[in-house]
């Protein structure tokens, strides 16, 4: 059996430039929501297409219940919600599938690619690993790496999707839309699905040892806050440092060990 783990976010969906429209119970919620599970049943059929039996879709923004679940191919398996463990965003994932796909995805928090440039909330300005800027991207990649499970493809924003081809060109992308400022300009909402759609079936056909994402040996994490009293909480955890009124900074081998630390301090 052929199993796809997809993480799925709601910031980097075609279209989404304001907050507003990715919070429920505002007006334009409801659209782009829908399109958030359009582009996940996209990444669904494009797997299936490609001869993968099981998809666990992990609906990944905000209150983790966005995606319609009765929209999703039958074959399709949905965690809505949170469990609170430290995997967060990759809650579900293990060794037993072979590859994960990222839709609505969205550049990090000290970017300009994104008018929704943020990394897990608006509490911080950046959160560093080994001195790079981390977008949730980067830390629930390296979450797959840890695992042992390879990427194959990226959807959201163009800067994002710049990164990740970056780090390693066999990873596909799809770019929806393209920051500037606090806009955005994006393709057509059916054109993202199409291309998500077969991108995907693409994607997932690779050789998994070639879409890996790099697992570093050590781990140094630094996370700036907004409020100072935020790293002063921060660096009472076992381990971590307070380094300066708004930074807090904690090392470690295990990259278990870091999402514990960011899931109690960031």
């Amino acid at each position: 059996m052929k199993k796809l783990f997809i993480s799925a976010d709601l910031e980097g969906t075609a279209g989404v430039t304001h907050w507003d429209e990715t919070e429920q119970g505002k007006l334009l919620y409801p659209h782009f929501a829908r399109q958030m599970t359009r582009e996940v049943v996209a990444a669904c059929e494009g797997a299936l297409a490609a001869g993968y039996d099981d998809v666990l879709v992990k609906d990944a923004h905000d209150s983790g219940r966005n995606i319609d679940p009765g929209a999703l191919p039958m074959e399709a398996r949905i965690f809505r919600a949170w469990s609170r463990h430290p995997y967060s965003m990759m809650f579900g994932l293990d060794d037993s599938f072979d590859g994960v796909v990222f839709t609505g995805y969205h550049s990090a928090a000290g970017t300009n690619a994104s008018p929704l440039a943020h990394t897990m909330n608006r509490q911080n300005n950046w959160v560093k690993i080994n001195g790079e800027i981390a977008a949730e991207l980067m830390i629930n990649s390296l979450t797959a790496a840890y695992i042992g499970v390879p990427v194959y493809c990226v959807c959201g924003d163009k800067g994002l999707c710049e990164w990740i081809k970056s780090v390693n060109p066999n990873i596909e992308t799809v770019a929806v839309s393209e920051g500037t400022g606090n806009g955005s300009l994006s393709i057509h909402p059916d054109l993202a699905v199409k291309r998500i759609r077969e991108t995907v079936e693409k994607a997932v056909q690779k050789d998994g040892k070639d879409c890996m994402f790099p697992l570093p040996e050590h781990f140094h994490v630094e996370i700036n806050f907004r409020e100072h009293y935020r790293a002063y909480d921060g660096g009472f955890y076992p381990g971590a440092t307070q380094v300066d009124e708004k930074t807090v900074a904690f090392d470690a081998d295990d990259w278990l060990d870091v999402l514990k630390f960011i899931h109690w301090v960031l």
